[in-house]
């Protein structure tokens, strides 16, 4: 493979990519709503030749692009959604949203979908110049903050036939690390009640608001009866109104459900959901259960890790003119001495206590340039990836390219506010490159296919993928 061609394979079409990535920061979308997000993306693969397909899986903004045909068939999972309520104005170091209450991105997905798309182009020029066959896919992957949008696709077997997937994802290091995910159940519980005045006939009310609480109480009981690795988190949507002298008939609260194994969430989920009915027998009030969505843990493949880290070596590190260090630093103003120990922590535990002097260099970095070591785990990380889904199709990597600031935190206003710089246009080409490299490498080397393919089906056994999504159950 000619690296150095496929570097200036993106490099040529740079301004492109990057003119994408900005057009998706501006819109900032959420969840399965992406309109002028998706737009952006397909009208870039359809000029530079790709056959698009949209509003695949019952979801108007999801697309699958295809370039090439026949084996080795490798997918690139792309994703463009931002976060509620985390507008930002860019280039800005104090906490100012652009439109108060507006979304952001906070996850630097503007920057995700933008590097996919830099990785499928590049790959095909790379197939067209060379006669090099095969397939690739760019997967438009709504929702995953929340919505877990390739659970959906997977539910409706789009992933199926796929030979490998590759996925990236901005973030304040730069590594390739296969690790397992916590898998996620996401379940809406709505309870209605019957209303009265609270204090001439309090009796005459059933409290929607009171049987949620009880929910809460019941599922804190069950925090200290199941394994150490699971979470249980919740939201309410809706608690019944703002007048407390009227009995709440409606309440509605939303669970996130995490165990490392997807079977794990499933026997949580039947626990909650006793709760849930208990709580509606105690207060008088019915009970119904709506399904959000619900994403499986992440089937690590140390094979492709180790490629991907090989790559990031190829192509890394990114240098960084004074001009946008000193930009870093500006943004870094904004931190104080916790964010900055949580690095320091992270990187210390990545290149051992030995190695202090070395992690005291690097931490002090505006931008951490430099490669972090390669880790692989089985051992599910504190999160959740709808990323999980796909990898349980196909052996899947994802990987890290540095594009915000030392310290910054993920689903942070920092985050958002970098989100169009130069650095983290840097970080996002640089994952461009080592995409489009990784994905030529399988194309063309059938032993490393194979050695991950082989990996993938000794991990998985004889578990198959069997989505917990009721058939009749739509993106929301």
């Amino acid at each position: 493979m000619d690296t150095k061609r496929i570097s200036e394979l993106v490099d040529n079409k740079k301004q492109l990519f990057e003119q994408v990535g900005d057009i998706i920061w501006d819109a900032s979308e959420i969840r399965f709503n992406l309109k002028k997000s998706a737009d952006a993306l397909c009208d870039a693969l359809k000029k530079e030749g790709f056959t698009i397909e949209r509003g695949v899986a019952d979801m108007d903004d999801a697309f699958v692009a295809t370039y090439g045909e026949g084996k080795p068939v490798i997918g690139l999972l792309g994703e463009y959604d931002a976060l509620p309520g985390l507008s930002q104005k860019a280039d800005c170091n104090v906490k100012e949203p652009r439109v108060p209450g507006d979304p952001g991105h906070g996850c630097g997905h503007n920057l995700l979908g933008a590097a996919t798309l830099a990785g499928a182009v590049a790959m095909k020029d790379y197939m067209k110049e060379t006669g090099l066959k095969g397939t690739v896919i760019y997967y438009g992957c709504p929702a995953e903050e929340g919505g877990s949008g390739k659970a959906f696709m997977a539910r409706a077997g789009l992933y199926k036939g796929v030979d490998a997937f590759l996925a990236y994802h901005p973030n304040d290091t730069t590594k390739s690390a296969s690790v397992s995910t916590l898998a996620n159940y996401q379940i809406i519980y709505k309870f209605k009640g019957r209303p009265a005045h609270a204090a001439a006939a309090p009796e005459m009310g059933r409290s929607a608001l009171d049987a949620a609480e009880l929910m809460s109480v019941g599922v804190n009981y069950l925090r200290e009866h199941i394994i150490e690795q699971a979470r249980i988190h919740y939201a309410y949507l809706n608690a019944g109104g703002t007048a407390p002298n009227v009995v709440q008939s409606e309440a509605e609260v939303l669970y996130f459900i995490r165990a490392p194994k997807l079977q794990q969430c499933a026997e949580l989920f039947e626990r909650v959901t006793d709760i849930a009915k208990g709580a509606a027998l105690m207060t008088g009030t019915e009970m119904q259960m709506v399904w959000d969505s619900v994403c499986a843990e992440i089937i690590p493949n140390d094979t492709l890790g180790r490629l991907a880290d090989k790559y990031l070596h190829v192509f890394g590190p990114v240098e960084l003119t004074d001009e946008e260090n000193e930009y870093a630093r500006m943004i870094q103003q904004s931190l104080g001495e916790a964010e900055m120990k949580r690095v320091y922590d992270q990187v210390l535990a990545l290149f051992g206590a030995e190695n202090a002097e070395k992690v005291e260099e690097i931490v002090k970095k505006p931008l951490i340039t430099d490669i972090m070591p390669y880790t692989f785990s089985e051992a599910a990380m504190p999160g959740s990836s709808d990323v999980g889904d796909a990898s349980w199709f196909a052996p899947t990597v994802m990987f890290n390219t540095a594009t915000f600031p030392t310290g910054t935190v993920g689903h942070s206003w920092q985050n958002v506010a970098v989100g169009k710089s130069a650095i983290a246009h840097k970080g996002m080409i640089y994952g461009g490159k080592v995409m489009a490299a990784l994905g030529i490498d399988l194309l063309e080397n059938e032993e490393n296919l194979k050695k991950a393919q082989d990996e993938y089906k000794k991990r998985m056994g004889k578990n198959v993928y069997v989505s917990p999504i009721p058939e009749d159950v739509k993106p929301r």
